[in-house]
């Protein structure tokens, strides 16, 4: 039994291989790409049966040779590692035989226990859709702050035509605008042709973004029809907590697990004159994390439950961010079983999980009762 360990790249992976007594049977290094990857799992067995792989960002530089080993390679195990501590890099140096090793040591230790996501299925496809819808939207937030700024500094009856519009009626009339390109040193002509390029840019975009929705939609109400359902929570905000949780949340073994993730599992913060006192959790993922906090803000403003226990617990003393991390808590408790629960998905053959972890339980201590 060996185990292996992976330091990737963008172009190459470089792979090392131990024992069981932590022995250095040998390093290499390999393409990234479907052959190289065939090659390195050959490496590897050359040397006995391969207990684990260990790999380095097996979302980004790993994803490809992390789907080959789930996908191609029956009972392999593969867990992802983080880089190298300070302390090894101190005494070792850095290299990457050096972080190969390292990965591997992790692997065999034990103390690279996290499960890496699936990229075969509806999430990571509704993850690659998201990509560019959501640099769409920030592109088009850019060009409106353009389009309000040439507004604000054009020439005289330019400025007086246009300052008072909306956004979207600033676009309309810049498009509707005929500038004259004979005369581009003329500061109102180019203004007009500048107005004209932006709006053109921002119609592009609102028709990148409407098209990007309605596939995000489909594909959320394919997945999580269970978590668009609740409250205030919306396509994209249900498209960004389950591509967070990922194809195969079973990884994760319980719902505490995902409120880690997701950067609302409370902390302590007591000093020597409190003891009881928590506060939001400033890890995990900062996108999920935003949706979580979306949905509350939606709830704070129209659940009647959710204001009644807001109103409760502001007059029991506690501050709003208190408030706030006690109902994101709670609500990803009540995503983590949507998201188990939902149905099959027919591009891999994971089906649906059965959760019964935190099933009817509300949250009580330091936060109280909850309700969802």
């Amino acid at each position: 039994m060996v185990w292996a360990g992976v330091d990737t790249h963008q172009l190459t992976h470089h792979v090392a291989v131990i024992d069981a007594t932590h022995s250095q049977l040998g390093h290499a290094q390999f393409p990234a790409s479907q052959a190289g990857y065939a090659d390195l799992v050959a490496y590897v067995n050359g040397f006995g049966t391969a207990g684990a792989y260990g790999i380095e960002s097996t979302g980004s530089y790993g994803a490809g040779l992390t789907r080959h080993l789930l996908t191609q390679i029956a009972g392999v195990e593969v867990f992802e590692v983080d880089r190298p501590e300070k302390s090894t890099r101190l005494k070792h140096g850095k290299s990457d035989p050096i972080d190969a090793y390292s990965a591997a040591v992790q692997v065999h230790t034990g103390r690279a226990a996290g499960r890496p996501k699936l990229t075969t299925g509806a999430v990571e496809a509704l993850r690659a859709l998201k990509v560019p819808r959501d640099s769409a939207v920030k592109d088009r937030t850019r060009a409106y702050s353009q389009l309000r700024d040439l507004i604000t500094t054009a020439p005289g009856a330019l400025k007086d035509d246009l300052i008072g519009l909306t956004g979207k009626q600033r676009v309309a009339a810049a498009l509707a605008m005929r500038p004259d390109l004979t005369q581009i040193s003329d500061p109102v002509q180019a203004t007009g042709h500048a107005l004209q390029a932006v709006a053109r840019r921002i119609t592009f975009l609102d028709a990148e973004i409407a098209a990007a929705d309605k596939h995000i939609h489909q594909l959320t109400k394919l997945l999580v029809p269970s978590l668009l359902a609740m409250r205030q929570v919306g396509p994209q905000t249900a498209a960004q907590l389950v591509i967070t949780a990922g194809q195969n949340i079973e990884r994760m073994t319980s719902e505490a697990a995902f409120a880690k993730l997701a950067g609302v599992a409370p902390l302590p913060a007591s000093s020597g004159k409190t003891s009881t006192r928590h506060r939001l959790n400033r890890g995990g993922d900062r996108q999920a994390n935003a949706a979580l906090y979306l949905i509350i803000v939606g709830r704070m403003k129209n659940h009647p439950e959710t204001i009644a226990y807001v109103d409760r617990r502001r007059a029991q003393g506690m501050s709003n961010p208190e408030i706030i991390r006690c109902l994101k808590r709670h609500l990803a408790r009540s995503t983590y079983r949507a998201l188990k629960n939902r149905p099959h998905d027919p591009l891999t053959s994971i089906g649906p999980s059965t959760a019964t972890e935190g099933r009817g339980r509300v949250d009580h201590g330091i936060c109280g009762g909850v309700v969802s």
